[in-house]
């Protein structure tokens, strides 16, 4: 399984950005894969912002993170993390992460699968 994480970049706090994951590999299937974004700022700890389960695609956010939502496209393998309201504390690498089997979790381990990241940073 391959991750590939898109979409960063510089925006102005207030601003949307859509960051998408593209899922490959042919073990990878949304029957069995839940994925998920965390992201890192400098100095800080990885940090689970939202993950979408396997199968029936429900999906778990973080408190403390948004307004953001995730959603995915089966038919692309593709999961996307739209993002609004950007504020400057937001400013992060924003990862992908996929792991088999339904459920979240905050726990880096708990994921086998890891994209290369995308920069995101919020200009006040």
């Amino acid at each position: 399984v391959q991750l590939q994480a898109s979409g960063g970049g510089l925006v102005q706090a207030g601003d949307s950005l859509r960051l998408a994951c593209a899922a490959s590999g042919r073990s990878f299937s949304f029957n069995i894969h839940s994925v998920a974004w965390f992201r890192q700022a400098p100095g800080q700890d990885r940090e689970l912002i939202a993950h979408i389960n396997a199968r029936d695609g429900s999906t778990h956010y973080a408190d403390e993170t948004g307004p953001f939502t995730i959603t995915r496209d089966n038919a692309k393998n593709t999961v996307y993390l739209q993002m609004n309201s950007l504020k400057v504390e937001d400013t992060a690498v924003y990862y992908c992460a996929a792991r088999r089997g339904w459920g979240w979790s905050t726990h880096t381990y708990e994921y086998d699968y890891w994209g290369h990241g995308t920069q995101v940073t919020v200009s006040s």
